[in-house]
C-alpha cells in the first residue's frame, strides 16, 4: 500500500460517518410519515446506485483504466455483504420506531465489535487478548443500552426486548457487510484505491437496487410509487447514501474493517447532536451511562488492534 494513502483512510470514515447519521435521520423521518422501513431502505439504493453506477464508468474512461475483473470470490463477497446490509438497514429503520434515534444508532453500532470477531473468521484479521478485553467491556455498554427507560430493574429478563435484538442483530449484519465489502474490495486485482472502491460499491448498490425492487414488487408493490411519491426527500438519502458509502469502501480499501470501523464510532456524537437538536429527544442516565462505557471500550479497541 503506498503511503500516500496511510491517513487517507481515516478522513473517509470520518465523512462517511458524517453522510451515515444525515442519511439516518432522512430515513427515520420517511419511516415514520411516509414510508415503510423496507420502502426507505428501498429509497437509498434508488436514488444512489445509478449515479455511483454513471460516476464509476467517468472515472474509468477519464483514467484510462479498464473494468477489473471479478472473481467467483468477488461476488460471494457481494451478496453477502450486500444482503446483510439491506437486512440490517430495515432493522435499524425499524428499531428508530421504538426507541431514539441516538439509542438506535449505538446499538448499531456494537458492529465495530463484532467486525472484529467476524473479520477474524472471514478474513482471518485477528485480535489481542487485550482486543478481547475492550469487547467485554462493550458488553456491558451493551446490557445498560438494551433496558427500556421506563424499567427501573436490571433483570435480564427486561432487557431481552424487541429494540436489543433489532439493535444487535443490525449491529451483527452491518459488521458482516464491513467485513464482507473489504474482502470484495481485496480481490480486485488493481492499484488505484478509488477503483477498488468504486467498482465494489457499483457492483454492490446496483445488485442491491436490483434486488430490492423485486422484493418490493411482489410483497410490497405500493411502495414502489411512495419511494417516487417521497422523492424530493428521498433524493437526499440517495445522495447521503452515496457520500457515506464511497467513504466506507474507500476506507475498506485502505485498512481492515475494525479499525475503520472504530474510527466511525464518531457518528455516536453526530448521532446525540441531531438526536437533541433535531428530533427533541432525550436520552435517560442509563442510556447516557451505557453509551459511555460503550464509546470508552471502542477506544480502548483502537489502541489495542
Amino acid at each position: 500500500m503506498s503511503t500516500d494513502f496511510t491517513s487517507l483512510w481515516v478522513i473517509a470514515a470520518i465523512a462517511a460517518a458524517g453522510f451515515q447519521t444525515l442519511r439516518f435521520m432522512l430515513q427515520k423521518v420517511l419511516s415514520t410519515a411516509v414510508l415503510s422501513p423496507a420502502g426507505a431502505t428501498f429509497a437509498r439504493f434508488f436514488y444512489s446506485a445509478p449515479v455511483i453506477i454513471l460516476l464509476t464508468g467517468l472515472y474509468l474512461a477519464t483514467t484510462g483504466q479498464a473494468l477489473p475483473q471479478q472473481s467467483v470470490t468477488f461476488w460471494i463477497f457481494v451478496f453477502a455483504g450486500g444482503l446483510s446490509q439491506i437486512i440490517a438497514t430495515i432493522f435499524v429503520v425499524t428499531l428508530f420506531k421504538s426507541r431514539s434515534f441516538a439509542v438506535g444508532v449505538t446499538l448499531m453500532k456494537t458492529e465495530v465489535i463484532l467486525s472484529v470477531i467476524i473479520g477474524l473468521i472471514l478474513l482471518g484479521e485477528g485480535v489481542s487478548a487485550a482486543a478481547f478485553a475492550a469487547i467485554a467491556l462493550g458488553l456491558v455498554g451493551v446490557l445498560l443500552l438494551s433496558t427500556p427507560p421506563q424499567v427501573a430493574g436490571l433483570g435480564m429478563s427486561e432487557m431481552l426486548n424487541r429494540g436489543v435484538a433489532l439493535g444487535l442483530g443490525s449491529g451483527i449484519l452491518f459488521a458482516v457487510s464491513a467485513v464482507s465489502y473489504r474482502g470484495a474490495s481485496l480481490e480486485l486485482d488493481v492499484a488505484d484505491p478509488f477503483v477498488r472502491a468504486a467498482v465494489t460499491l457499483a457492483v454492490v448498490t446496483g445488485s442491491q437496487m436490483i434486488g430490492m425492487a423485486a422484493w418490493l414488487w411482489l410483497r410490497d408493490r405500493p411502495q414502489l410509487g411512495a419511494v417516487w411519491g417521497a422523492r424530493r426527500v428521498a433524493v437526499w438519502i440517495g445522495v447521503m447514501s452515496m457520500g457515506g458509502s464511497f467513504g466506507w469502501f474507500l476506507a475498506f480499501t485502505l485498512q481492515t474493517a475494525a479499525y475503520v470501523k472504530a474510527v466511525g464510532q464518531v457518528e455516536l456524537i453526530f448521532s446525540l447532536l441531531a438526536s437533541v437538536l433535531f428530533f427533541g429527544e432525550r436520552s435517560t442516565l442509563r442510556e447516557l451511562s451505557g453509551m459511555a462505557v460503550l464509546v470508552t471500550s471502542i477506544l480502548a479497541l483502537v489502541l489495542v488492534i
